[in-house]
């Protein structure tokens, strides 16, 4: 009998896993959606102020990716825990890591592998390049390893591999 009732618990659970799962988000607010901010969008948001762990196309003012999420976000700030994709906006702010490719006036990543483009770019570590006008990757040496790595901070271009 509790093996009847754990297979039931688990199959109840991976269905309702299955329907935290949208295409679609339209939000003004990540209160204000029609999708919770939990649910996991697969296909299209659009957003004024969208917050969701998503696996999509972005669109909007203020986009937001929490949990591990990956695909293309547009807009004026894009905002994300772990990420991989591209970020293309204003202002990109990434708490944890991101793969891909950022370009705006400001990035700041905590663990960046790929690609930075902006005025000014700001990684804690970097697996890639920076190329802007302010490239600063906190944890690069001061030429100690060049060519692999170039300086913590510098002008139009910054590196490491």
């Amino acid at each position: 009998m509790k093996r009847i009732i754990t297979i039931l618990a688990l199959t109840v659970g991976i269905i309702g896993v299955k329907a935290e799962e949208k295409f679609f988000q339209a939000s003004l607010t990540p209160e204000i959606a029609l999708q919770s901010r939990d649910t996991h969008i697969n296909g299209i948001s659009l957003n004024i102020w969208g917050e969701n762990p998503q696996s999509s196309f972005t669109l909007g003012f203020v986009n937001g990716s929490t949990g591990q999420s990956k695909g293309f976000s547009w807009g004026w700030v894009n905002y994300n825990e772990d990420y991989t994709g591209v970020h293309l906006g204003l202002v990109n702010y990434s708490k944890g890591k991101f793969s891909g490719w950022q370009s705006s006036f400001v990035n700041i990543s905590k663990d960046f592998h790929g690609l930075q483009s902006g005025f000014f770019n700001y990684t804690e570590t970097l697996s890639g390049i920076q190329i802007g006008t302010i490239c600063i990757v906190k944890e690069n040496p001061w030429f100690k390893e060049f060519p692999s790595k170039l300086a913590k901070g510098f002008v139009f271009v910054n590196w490491s591999f």
